[in-house]
């Protein structure tokens, strides 16, 4: 199974910021509980409200891991962020999820295939 394919499994018992971590377990410094533990506030945009999609905050987490610069890659967060709205049609829980327009733009299996997507092509 590849690793976005593995993510949109992971997407079923977990939320997509945890399904995009777990995705990358394996070349992490990170242990399973505590990958679960960063992601855990980060389903449905942010504790629930809406905003950023937690794939696309899992996606960050893992270049700013596996990045080892501790002050920030704003420019490579900037193309990625463009980027997965290009691929999922917005940023925001509340867009993809077509709450107030009532379509839908992109699955969380697929946002989550999409950000871990990004990643790979940026690792």
């Amino acid at each position: 199974m590849n690793r976005a394919d593995l993510g949109a499994e992971l997407k079923r018992s977990n939320n997509c910021c945890q399904a995009v971590l777990l995705a990358f377990e394996d070349i992490l410094p990170l242990d399973r509980d505590t990958l679960l533990l960063l992601g855990s506030h980060f389903g449905s945009g942010m504790g629930g409200m809406m905003g950023t999609c937690g794939a696309l905050v899992g996606a960050e987490m893992v270049l700013g891991i596996l990045s080892g610069q501790p002050k920030g890659m704003n420019g490579y967060s900037r193309k990625m962020f463009g980027a997965f709205e290009e691929k999922c049609g917005a940023s925001r829980c509340i867009d993809i999820k077509g709450v107030m327009t009532g379509h839908m733009l992109c699955s969380c299996e697929d946002c989550v295939r999409n950000a871990i997507k990004l990643v790979e092509e940026r690792i």
